[in-house]
Order: C-alpha cells, then sequence, then structure tokens
C-alpha cells in the first residue's frame, strides 16, 4: 500500500503529516529516521482506526 506524506525540515527537525490519515504526524533527527517514524505512526493509525468502537453504557 502507498500512502503520501508530506515531508519538510524545520529547525533541523524533519518533520512528516500524512494528510489522509488526520492527526498522523510524526518527525525525526534525519529523513531516514522520519520515515522510520512515519511508518510506525502509520502503523498505529491503521491500528486504533480498525478497532471497534466502544460504546458507553
Amino acid at each position: 500500500m502507498k500512502i503520501k506524506a508530506v515531508i519538510w525540515q524545520e529547525d533541523g527537525v524533519w518533520c512528516g503529516s500524512v494528510p489522509t490519515l488526520p492527526g498522523c504526524h510524526s518527525w525525526g533527527d534525519s529523513y531516514e529516521h522520519l520515515l522510520e517514524m512515519l511508518q510506525d505512526a502509520i502503523q498505529c493509525w491503521l491500528e486504533v482506526a480498525s478497532e471497534p468502537e466502544e460504546l458507553e453504557p
């Protein structure tokens, strides 16, 4: 699966955001580190989104 991310560098830190997954953002000390962190953030976002919603009593 391919997911597009917006990546930029700010104050020496690499930042990334996934527009199609609201709230899915990450950062890294290097470009490679950011890619690893984004992969983890995307995986976690998808896992949480696939969990059934709990209904309050």
